[in-house]
């Protein structure tokens, strides 16, 4: 089942009318009471001022530094070459699968770079 879409209302329109009602029916409790005088207008209060919400700070950006870490079978680290000298790393890792008889191998570490 389709619906059609409904005319958009102007609002200004219907707050001119709500007005015009209002008026006509203040106007006639005035003229049933015999007063002639039209009603205070009501005072707005001013509005607290509103406390700005603080802003949070920016996280520090951390930094990285590529080294070549060559890692025993249960993941612990046994040396660290710069990233560059990937080659040192790999035979490092041949030196110590041949001599310790468990494999070792390369893989790439990231660490935080301190300043």
């Amino acid at each position: 089942m389709q619906t059609m879409a409904r005319r958009t209302l102007n609002r200004r329109e219907l707050r001119v009318a709500a007005e015009a009602a209002e008026a006509s029916d203040s106007d006639a409790a005035i003229d049933e009471e015999g007063d002639d005088e039209a009603p205070a207008p009501a005072k707005k209060k001013a509005a607290a001022p509103r406390k700005r919400k603080s802003r949070s700070k920016a996280d520090k950006i951390i930094r990285y530094k590529a080294f070549w870490g060559v890692f025993n079978q249960s993941l612990k680290r046994v040396a660290m070459f710069d990233y560059h000298e990937r080659s040192t790393a790999e035979k490092k890792a041949e030196e110590l699968t041949t001599s310790q008889k468990t494999p070792h191998f390369v893989r790439p570490v990231k660490e935080p770079i301190e300043e």
